[in-house]
């Protein structure tokens, strides 16, 4: 269904959508689990179902969008395989896709990707290089990330302007934090969408989340659709 018909099923107000809307993208090995459908085609229907969301908020004109790829928690080699895998494919494709070059889509990387095997680190660097003059409209993913650690560098950060005496300890604001942490340039979003069945936020932007609705959608991402993300649009204007 395209965008103007999934609106007549929703009471949205196109005038009152949040700037800044982030996903945490989970589920995916527990429906991998129960549909008994293999977890590299479950990681390739996700980064599908990434792209359709992209879609989704350019048509609706939502500027900022971020999605929780790859926490650094995750642990088990298989799936750590998997998913650098299909993230390899997707940045591939996302140099590719005209979608981001016709609505000027700049993509960012946020976490220590660079830590990540070259033959991913290399197309994240080149799809940051070649979108880095857009400014339309603005995509995050959250590649081996962390929300605590996000704040710890932060403080090391700081930590270093106090020692060459560039900063007073005494004057340390929480302006001086954001400043200092990963999403430094970007608007905290308004809301936040959880998907899977977990109630636990994981640290997701931990800092800019302070005042973020959140909507737990308790479903899967693999079958988190268009019409799920207008429902969480709805919750957010209620």
């Amino acid at each position: 269904m395209v965008i103007k018909e999934l609106l007549k099923e929703t009471k949205i107000d196109r005038h009152n959508l949040p700037h800044h809307v982030a996903l945490s993208v989970e589920g995916c090995r527990e429906f991998s689990a129960k549909n008994n459908i293999p977890y590299e085609e479950i990681t390739r229907q996700k980064f599908f179902n990434v792209k359709n969301i992209i879609r989704t908020c350019v048509k609706l004109g939502i500027p900022l969008f971020t999605f929780y790829i790859f926490p650094s928690s995750l642990k088990d080699e298989s799936e750590i395989i998997s998913v650098v895998d299909g993230l390899v494919d997707f940045f591939e494709d996302l140099k590719k896709w005209d979608f981001v070059k016709e609505n000027q889509i700049k993509v960012s990387v946020l976490g220590k990707w660079y830590d990540l095997p070259g033959r991913l680190v290399e197309p994240i660097k080149e799809t940051i290089q070649d979108t880095k003059d857009y400014d339309k409209f603005f995509l995050n993913l959250c590649i081996n990330y962390d929300g605590q650690e996000e704040i710890v560098d932060a403080a090391r950060l700081i930590a270093r302007q106090v020692k060459s005496g560039r900063l007073d300890p005494e004057s340390i604001s929480k302006s001086d934090i954001k400043e200092n942490i990963y999403a430094s340039y970007f608007l905290p979003p308004e809301l936040i969408i959880k998907t899977g069945t977990s109630r636990k936020i994981d640290g997701f932007l931990l800092w800019d989340s302070v005042n973020s609705k959140i909507y737990f959608s308790n479903k899967p991402w693999p079958d988190f659709g268009k019409l799920e993300f207008l429902k969480a649009l709805e919750f957010f204007q209620k």
